[in-house]
């Protein structure tokens, strides 16, 4: 919300002006006019929603104007808009005094009063959108500055950083404290999270209770909240769990209570098995890259457009002219245990690059599949999608008869739902990857990374990009595993070089 800017919306009906004078003239007493100023700006204002009725004539019944009242350094600027026909004040005739003695109509008087009351008048046709006056009046008194700027202020400042080292502890949640972890979270991204479980305090004791959330807070010694991390278990059958919910109220941060609480998320007894755990970190900064890299949670994967450019970060500056991309990392929780897995042959290299970049190095991989003559049952397949995020999943756990059709299937549908990302995990422990991986790639998905241990075997994530414009110098990264998955990932992705 704008704080120091107020709107009001009328029928397109001249019978409504002395509700939209009396609107801006109460908005103008609050951003502090009075007497004279008060009256010429009412003046200003009759003027010109008078002629927006009158010039806009070609109104459709329903069309409305809005009055927008805004506080500016030293005064208030009033914009007013509307969708009638287009309109240029320029070909007006200038008012001339002489020609109107004797008479009060003369062309152009009501413009030529409007710019006599106001010290800015600025029009503006927008298309579609139709046409907007500018009305901008300042104050006389010269000391109304100073309060300007405290005014302009209130409310949007944020509570200073503590700079002295403060005593805490980092424990398990106590289930009153869930409604810190929902108000933390919304100082730091709004409502503009992916996760919406976070906005709801009694879904977050739900989860701890059940084993799916496990929660790290810290608190001050008078158990003021501080900051929350959480080991998020997805489905009920997964031994790896997403690190997430990571929170840090602004005047804590500095404290150190970022890598505590992770440290108390490694160490702290859990309800169910835990063989890993991954995180994405958003590749429009590289300040939650270099986290990982310090816990060892290092890089697999590098998925596009994963979330809308509406995310907020505050507090971290980043480009948000495109769809947020992220950089997916892992750790193995427990050693991990030799496997034979079926890789497609033109990805293999970058494969067991990955693999050994997160420390599991005794792999043997596959490029091709043993000869069956066994009639194929089924392909297994699940999906899902996040329509706040415009992403899905598809999970192929086994592959089988009519996979191809399936997953075209399922990728036309998220298409009309106009899902921007579809990202598709294939079990490489299943042969039938070899022989399948190159037909969909044909039908656009590409390459974008590995993650062990998921619901469908240890996978490899294909990506499909719906209509997304990427431009790939705005992707920030830290790593040089990431850097070179980027490079190899854009030479593979069959959007990036159309045109």
């Amino acid at each position: 919300m704008n704080r120091n800017q107020v709107k009001l919306t009328l029928p397109n009906d001249v019978t409504y002006l002395p509700l939209a004078q009396s609107f801006a003239r109460e908005a103008a007493v609050i951003f502090g006019f009075s007497g004279k100023e008060l009256t010429e700006m009412e003046i200003a204002l009759e003027e010109t929603f008078v002629n927006v009725i009158k010039h806009g004539q070609h109104f459709e019944s329903n069309e409305t104007v809005k009055i927008i009242c805004e506080r500016i350094p030293r005064g208030i600027t009033v914009r007013v808009q509307e969708t009638g026909i287009p309109f240029d004040p320029k070909q007006l005739n200038s008012y001339k005094p002489s020609d109107a003695v004797g008479t009060y109509a003369s062309t152009g008087l009501g413009l030529h009063l409007i710019r006599q009351m106001m010290d800015e008048v600025e029009f503006e046709n927008l298309g579609p959108k139709g046409k907007e006056t500018r009305l901008t009046k300042y104050r006389v008194d010269p000391s109304a500055a100073e309060a300007d700027m405290v005014n302009e202020l209130k409310g949007e400042l944020e509570p200073a950083v503590i700079q002295e080292q403060i005593p805490y502890s980092v424990r398990g949640l106590d289930p009153p404290e869930a409604i810190e972890i929902s108000r933390c979270a919304y100082k730091s991204h709004g409502y503009s999270f992916f996760d919406d479980h976070i906005y709801y305090p009694q879904r977050l004791v739900a989860m701890n209770e059940s084993g799916e959330l496990v929660s790290a807070v810290a608190v001050t010694q008078d158990n003021t909240f501080m900051g929350h991390a959480a080991l998020l278990f997805q489905h009920d059958e997964d031994s790896i769990a997403e690190l997430t919910f990571v929170f840090v109220n602004v005047e804590y941060r500095g404290q150190g209570a970022f890598t505590r609480l992770i440290d108390y998320l490694f160490t702290c007894p859990k309800k169910r098995p835990l063989t890993g755990m991954y995180a994405y970190a958003v590749a429009n900064h590289v300040f939650t890259q270099k986290a990982m890299v310090r816990y060892s949670i290092n890089d697999c994967g590098l998925l596009l457009a994963t979330s809308p450019n509406s995310w907020k970060f505050k507090g971290i500056a980043g480009d948000s002219t495109q769809r947020i991309s992220v950089v997916l990392s892992f750790k193995y929780m427990e050693p991990p245990v030799a496997k034979e897995l079926y890789v497609p042959a033109h990805h293999r290299e970058i494969i067991e690059k990955l693999y050994n970049n997160i420390g599991a190095r005794e792999h043997r991989y596959l490029t091709s599949a043993p000869e069956s003559n066994a009639a194929q049952p089924a392909a297994e397949i699940e999906s899902s999608f996040n329509e706040a995020e415009g992403c899905a999943e598809i999970f192929i756990r086994k592959f089988g008869s009519g996979v191809l059709k399936e997953v075209r299937r399922i990728l036309r549908g998220f298409c009309v739902k106009q899902l921007a990302c579809i990202n598709l995990f294939i079990n490489m422990e299943d042969p039938g990857i070899c022989e399948h991986t190159a037909e969909l790639e044909k039908l656009g998905f590409f390459f974008a990374g590995i993650l062990p241990c998921t619901r469908a075997g240890d996978a490899i994530i294909l990506q499909y990009l719906n209509n997304v414009e990427m431009d790939y110098s705005k992707i920030n990264l830290y790593t040089d595993m990431a850097k070179e998955l980027c490079s190899y990932i854009r030479a593979r992705d069959p959007n990036a070089n159309i045109g």
